[in-house]
């Protein structure tokens, strides 16, 4: 039975070994980045500087994950949640050394339409399907592909979702509870009808978390400016809280006072339960603040393009984080990896209540330079964003609303690089201005899986445009050839990817035949491939050309261009189709054509004696 097994696996094709090799060996894409740092050796003062580390980016994420949470419009618990289950798979299976997982600011766009359609399980699942679709691209090896998504596509996104996620924050800041609503428009007409509701209160927290946010780094450089900042204001809170007098009306909304959770036999308590991520069923889950949800088919596919646009949206933020990692850090990492590992964090976080998760840069620079060596130290921030859910969480609860949002409007206003956008609407070319203002456009006024939709396909027009200027077809002059070439012999130069961008364009100049042409030789040195389109497109010039009685000579055709054509039957034919090594082989052999069919050359008026033309013809094949 061995032995049968053998001989079959023996008369495979090449194609299906080289499939299963790549299956077989996607095991190595696992834990890249802790593989790496093994294999180098750990120490305990590796040891004690990721948990060092560990702590600081602990402080960081600790705020940050509920903040963003809220506003996803989700009790705060569940971003907690996604920073410790993603943040220990994401570090352990991952392909980078420093990388920290768990919920970002870009997701907000594209999760609160979700929540407020389908509910927190309409979220749990899709998160789930994006997860599935990251495993997949990284399998198929697709992390490369990442890098060439356009810069002004990327910078459209990161601008468009910094504005939304700062216009989003208001309604916290100025203390005021909105109607749900669909767009940034009609959140800001409901935010303007509200405005005899504000609290000034709430105004002047956020105001003052702000101040702080953005003065502290400037005196504390080791200590987190979140930690002292929001400890710093829920302090002030409750001190004014138990001293004002009652007639001036202090009222500051907290996570205790907007947020409860079941305690059993009717109870109710404030806040986020202090409870680890248990196990559940992501879509039986349900929240009364959102509609109930049912899983089904037509669901599922309703789902699909926002799962699509957050591992789209995950896959290039977490790739952008990497590469920055490597930059500040000396390191490689591998893209395929770090692909598997976030599906497979997103996969499994909504059985324990988390939401969808990705690489966040913020906390991996912060990893970083606080000291990290491995990727245990991203998995050792987890750990503590754990203890911390379970023994803060009392706490928690006192809280500001508004200084949440003020820390996710000094978030926005970091991530939007808005000297970086304004610079580039000046110095770039204009079709990558207009794509960048309409993938921000149509995140602001739309929504992200518009966004990210349109964005794929303008970057992919964009690269074929680009790629087709590239592409072109020139008639060779004696001036450019070290040959002379006699007149009825027209030399052509293709240079660039005959492409389905391109193919069409390109072959238009060779259907131009004159009346004396007797010989077209195609210099396709410099074509590095073909693809069908521009294969189609060369066969029908290629039957314009035969029924016009002109032969094609081939000259300098790269192997896998060769391989193509014989696949495609494009073959040796006498009086119509030839190949040369060169160009100075294939005049001579269009000069033996020539002599055949009794055409006369611009050099001599005389035909070749039949006896050289016999001979140069037996050495060229034609």
């Amino acid at each position: 039975m061995i032995r049968r097994s053998l001989r079959y696996a023996e008369e495979l094709t090449d194609a299906v070994k080289q499939q299963l090799a790549l299956a077989y060996s996607a095991k190595d894409l696992i834990a890249y980045g802790l593989r790496q740092k093994l294999r180098e050796g750990y120490t305990r003062a590796d040891f004690r500087a990721d948990l060092m580390a560990s702590l600081v980016v602990g402080v960081v994420a600790l705020p940050l994950s509920m903040a963003l949470a809220i506003a996803c419009d989700v009790p705060p618990q569940y971003g907690l949640y996604t920073a410790i289950i993603a943040g220990v798979l994401c570090a352990l299976l991952g392909g980078t050394r420093f990388q920290v997982t768990g919920p970002t600011a870009a997701f907000v766009v594209i999760l609160v339409p979700i929540v407020h359609k389908y509910g927190l399980g309409g979220l749990l699942v899709a998160g789930m399907l994006a997860g599935v679709m990251l495993v997949v691209m990284g399998l198929a090896r697709l992390g490369k592909l990442m890098q060439f998504v356009p810069h002004p596509v990327t910078s459209g996104f990161t601008m468009g979702i910094a504005v939304t996620i700062g216009v989003l924050q208001l309604k916290d800041v100025l203390g005021v509870k909105l109607p749900r609503t669909e767009g940034v428009f009609e959140y800001l007409e409901a935010l303007f009808d509200a405005r005899h509701a504000f609290n000034y209160w709430d105004l002047g927290v956020g105001a003052l978390t702000v101040v702080l946010l953005l003065g502290l780094p400037r005196v504390l450089k080791r200590i987190p400016a979140p930690l002292v900042a929001l400890t710093a204001v829920a302090v002030v809170v409750v001190v004014c809280g138990h001293l004002m007098p009652a007639d001036w009306g202090f009222n500051v909304t907290t996570i205790g006072s907007k947020f409860s959770y079941p305690l059993g036999g009717g109870e109710v308590g404030h806040g986020i339960p202090p409870l680890p991520p248990l196990p559940i069923v992501p879509w039986q889950i349900s929240d009364p603040g959102h509609p109930a949800f049912a899983l089904n088919l037509q669901v599922i596919r309703e789902l699909l393009p926002s799962a699509f646009a957050i591992a789209m949206l995950g896959a290039i933020e977490s790739l952008m984080s990497a590469v920055v990692a490597d930059g500040m850090a000396g390191t490689r990492h591998d893209p395929n990896s770090e692909l598997i590992s976030l599906g497979i964090a997103n996969i499994v976080c909504p059985f324990f209540g988390g939401i969808a998760a990705t690489g966040a840069l913020a906390r991996t620079a912060t990893n970083i330079r606080a000291g990290a060596r491995s990727p245990l130290a991203a998995a050792m921030h987890a750990i503590f964003v754990l203890a911390c859910t379970i023994v803060l969480a009392p706490l928690v609860s006192y809280l500001p609303m508004a200084a949440l949002a003020a820390l996710l409007i000094v978030v926005a206003r970091n991530m939007s690089e808005a000297r970086h956008f304004v610079r580039l609407t000046r110095i770039a070319p204009r079709s990558d201005v207009i794509v960048m203002m309409t993938c921000f456009v149509l995140t602001v006024v739309f929504d992200m899986v518009i966004a990210v939709t349109v964005g794929v396909v303008l970057a992919a027009l964009l690269f074929m445009r680009r790629m087709s200027v590239l592409t072109n077809v020139e008639l060779e002059t004696p001036k450019d050839l070290a040959v002379h070439v006699p007149h009825g012999i027209r030399v052509y130069e293709i240079a660039g990817p005959l492409f389905f961008g391109a193919a069409k364009s390109a072959m238009e100049t060779l259907q131009r035949v004159g009346a004396k042409d007797h010989t077209y030789i195609l210099d396709m040195r410099h074509v590095p491939t073909i693809d069908a389109t521009g294969l189609v497109a060369l066969e029908s010039v290629l039957d314009r050309l035969h029924r016009s009685k002109v032969k094609v000579i081939f000259a300098g055709l790269a192997t896998e261009v060769a391989d193509i054509f014989a696949r495609a039957g494009i073959k040796r034919e006498l009086g119509k189709i030839a190949y040369a090594p060169d160009v100075e082989t294939a005049v001579s052999m269009a000069i033996v054509h020539a002599a055949r069919i009794g055409k006369t050359t611009a050099s001599s008026s005389m035909r070749l004696p039949k006896a050289e033309v016999e001979t140069q013809s037996a050495r060229t094949g034609t």
